[in-house]
């Protein structure tokens, strides 16, 4: 499919934009890769949610570099990094701050809290209570805090990544649709091969990885740029007609999928599915170093976009059935332009 030239109030991307662009992201995959062996999904995955303005939920057994990437990321674009371990005993204002009484001038002083960062790591957010939960949820959609009925804007960019075991649930609560649907992505990181295992360990002996830190390879003023020019990465109306014929078919499988995969879907995505096509499709392309979008960017991230999004039924759980097989089979059916 051919590039379609820029839509009307939309600058096109020059090449030397696309050119930084370039320079900003390899500078970050290497120095992420510097200290995190493989994984090279969730680079994609952190990076197109950082140029989009969104969130992540990361979900893994422990031990497989989920910290250690989220703290990798801040340190090269120098920003500030905050880290909450989620327990069941967590206060929301433990989260985003609270009013603190001062003897000496009688008065109360706002203390933020630790969300008050650019990147802030929920470490098993699902060991948290729903109360708890929920207070992120005005952090990550409205990018503010309110403390004793005053406003404070979080820092710019500001990005969440929270994790999640999948693999212990007792004394977890599990995260409502809702909050679910307000991450932009999830990912699912797998154990590392044997070669990349056998780097760590390489790794470990030579004293590469003592310090989880790395230099500045970029600023947040890059950070910045990328995100202001995913905005006017080109997406045809073809692109979009086809994210709306993907989310179509979760909300109504029985209409599109065999009634043996339909089955197994109980409720498909909500609008901010098709968004997030929208804007991830935007981010991979640049990645791509295009400032147009292709059928292949969409298709690309499927997995991290909807895999939270479609909700099973009992029998589709009960048979362990993937949502990634039904993903795939939803995009085996509507036709790529």
């Amino acid at each position: 499919m051919n590039p379609s030239p820029t839509a009307p109030g939309l600058e096109q991307i020059t090449d030397a934009e696309l050119a930084r662009a370039a320079q900003v992201t390899d500078a970050i995959s290497s120095a992420f890769a510097s200290k995190v062996v493989g994984q090279r999904d969730l680079l994609r995955g952190l990076l197109v949610a950082l140029m989009t303005r969104g969130h992540v939920l990361l979900e893994s057994v422990p031990g497989l570099a989920k910290t250690l990437s989220s703290s990798v990321l801040a340190s090269a674009v120098r920003a500030e990094f905050s880290r909450i371990q989620c327990t069941p005993d967590l206060l929301p204002s433990d989260i985003i701050g609270t009013q603190v009484f001062d003897p000496s001038t009688a008065t109360f002083r706002t203390q933020l809290g630790p969300v008050h960062a650019n990147f802030v790591l929920l470490d098993e957010i699902n060991r948290s209570s729903a109360k708890t939960q929920s207070a992120m949820l005005e952090a990550m959609q409205e990018r503010q805090t309110t403390i004793g009925g005053d406003t404070h804007r979080l820092p710019v960019p500001f990005m969440v990544l929270a994790t999640q075991n999948p693999i212990e649930e007792e004394g977890t609560y599990v995260l409502p649709q809702a909050q679910m649907d307000r991450f932009l992505l999830k990912e699912v990181l797998d154990y590392p091969t044997p070669a990349e295992e056998a780097q760590v360990l390489g790794r470990i002996a030579a004293g590469a990885l003592e310090t989880q830190q790395v230099g500045a390879v970029a600023g947040l003023d890059d950070v910045l740029f990328l995100q202001s020019l995913v905005s006017r990465v080109h997406v045809a109306e073809a692109i979009n007609r086809y994210i709306i014929e993907i989310v179509n078919v979760t909300r109504h499988p029985d209409q599109f999928l065999s009634t043996e995969t339909a089955r197994y879907l109980d409720y498909g995505a909500s609008p901010r599915g098709a968004i997030a096509f929208l804007q991830v499709a935007r981010a991979h392309a640049l990645l791509a170093g295009r400032g147009h979008v292709l059928p292949e960017d969409v298709v690309t991230m499927r997995h991290p976009v909807l895999r939270h999004r479609l909700l099973l039924t009992f029998e589709a759980l009960a048979s362990r059935v993937r949502t990634e097989d039904i993903i795939d089979t939803i995009f085996d059916t509507v036709p790529t332009p």
